[in-house]
């Protein structure tokens, strides 16, 4: 049996997954690496954390699945958006990385949208200036550490970073070169005039290369260390929703994902670059070829839950929330949740919102508001497929993973509010699917993504929508929407008194 691999380059953790040419995991390996904050606001990693644990991970992977390491055809990468790797001339690093949570740029931003233009940087890039991307974080570096900035040669993304590592050849794809802010992403090449009019020298941006692009074998010194023989192919790979959604297939028109983590995520096809949406979702190009995708990101979903089981139900499972909380009425007996524990991205880029209950009285209980926090969430994350929709786009489906994912109830909760057929799988294993996908393709296993999820992408039940229940949340969402705007006055002014 021959086998690739995908790495999944994680923000806590890399995780490794071996496939065979059946789609079946024969190995799994994850390494745990440290996040830095050294203030308010920062998020930083050591690059060197990632090689260290990435060969470790697939050092291990090997032994404990027992193959003959010369089965292994090829690898590719998944990886966190948005990473600023700073490297001289050469190529040495030159800080520790500046990861997508990182919020310390917000006058970037907004310098970025006075002196490019909002309306000309959507036209552009097709998403709006916020912290997470990288262009602000290279202005911020450009603006408070000149002297790193003058001895920058090149930047990459993190998993562009250890790709590179791994083969000597310096490149970023399409999928993450689209999260930088720097990418015109419908003729995908880097923006003369986002650099011209930003003072960026555009030969800091790397070479483009596509998803699929192979970028030569393993260096001599990373198969010795790994185990693995240097006539392992490597791909250039995806961001990590673009990996995401190749595994969950999301690869043609019709086909969305609902992803409920720590933030919660709609993600939906898109075969044009040309479609409108003033910013208010995300929209990058897919590591499927030619083609984009279309994002829209709850920043507390599964913490808006993990935060009330920690306050309220420390001793209860996830499972038990779940099956106490559907005990309870549609709609929590009049009661709904807004989870707005960090501020929201989709629709309302708003880091100052804050949550709210609506709705209390006396006859509540605990699983009231159980039910009201996953209703709120499901809700906030139906925003995003209410602009896909109204952009008249179709949403035949909805593949659902993660959290939101593990509970029977929740998934049934999912295609009331979605009005919509929900797939749950049969074997998830996110990103890292994607990425080991991507391989597969490149080794000639398949000729496409599309034919390679046919064989990879297993559906472990459907759950279908009822009419009556979708109609009462039909109405309950209604007011759900009213809520930001009637309290959003109130959180700002109470935001003097937060710690």
């Amino acid at each position: 049996m021959e086998y690739v691999i995908g790495i999944d380059l994680g923000t806590s953790a890399v995780k490794v997954l071996l496939v065979d040419k059946n789609g079946r995991v024969k190995g799994e390996w994850t390494e745990p690496y440290p996040l830095y904050q050294p203030r308010s606001g920062y998020s930083e990693q050591n690059p060197e954390d990632w090689i260290e644990k990435t060969i470790a991970a697939l050092k291990n992977v090997l032994q404990t699945a027992k193959i003959d390491p010369h089965s292994v055809r090829g690898l590719s990468f998944s990886g966190q958006m948005h990473g600023l790797v700073l490297l001289n001339e050469k190529h040495e690093v030159l800080r520790e990385a500046i990861l997508w949570n990182d919020t310390r740029t917000t006058e970037e931003c907004r310098e970025i949208e006075e002196r490019v233009g909002k309306e000309k940087l959507l036209s552009i890039t097709q998403n709006r200036a916020l912290e997470g991307f990288t262009l602000p974080k290279l202005l911020w570096v450009k603006k408070y550490e000149p002297h790193i900035y003058e001895q920058a040669h090149t930047f990459l993304l993190p998993k562009d970073y250890v790709r590179f590592r791994f083969t000597g050849h310096v490149a970023m794809e399409y999928s993450d070169a689209a999260g930088t802010l720097l990418l015109d992403i419908r003729n995908k090449v880097w923006s003369r005039q986002l650099c011209h009019a930003l003072d960026i020298d555009i030969g800091l941006c790397p070479p483009l290369v596509e998803s699929a692009a192979y970028v030569g074998t393993l260096l001599p010194e990373v198969a010795e260390q790994t185990g693995l023989p240097t006539t392992v192919k490597v791909f250039a790979g995806g961001a990590d929703n673009a990996c995401g959604a190749i595994g969950a297939g999301i690869l043609s028109e019709g086909r969305t994902m609902c992803s409920i983590g720590t933030s919660g995520v709609i993600l939906a096809y898109e075969q044009t670059g040309n479609k409108q949406f003033a910013g208010k979702v995300h929209y990058f190009n897919h590591a499927n070829p030619n083609s984009y995708y279309i994002m829209g990101v709850t920043l507390a979903a599964g913490y808006s839950f993990e935060w009330f089981k920690r306050t309220f139900a420390p001793e209860d499972s996830f499972s038990e929330i779940v099956k106490r909380a559907s005990e309870s009425t549609i709609g929590a007996n009049g009661l709904l949740f807004t989870p707005y524990l960090v501020g929201e991205r989709t629709p309302y880029a708003d880091a100052n919102i804050r949550s709210s209950f609506i709705g209390i009285d006396a006859s509540h209980t605990k699983w009231d508001f159980a039910r009201a926090v996953i209703e709120g969430i499901t809700f906030s994350l139906n925003e995003s497929i209410t602009i896909i929709k109204e952009s008249g786009k179709q949403v035949k489906s909805v593949v659902s993973v993660g959290g939101g994912a593990k509970s029977q109830e929740w998934l049934q909760i999912q295609a009331n509010i979605f009005d919509t057929p929900i797939e749950k799988l049969k074997n998830e294993q996110g990103p890292g699917m994607g990425a080991a996908m991507i391989a597969a393709c490149g080794c000639g296993w398949f000729t496409s993504l599309e034919e390679c999820a046919s064989v990879f992408k297993q559906v472990e039940q459907i759950v279908e929508p009822r009419e009556e229940e979708t109609k009462l949340y039909r109405e309950l969402f209604l007011v759900y929407r009213q809520i930001y705007s009637q309290t959003k006055e109130i959180n700002e002014q109470l935001k003097k008194l937060r710690k």
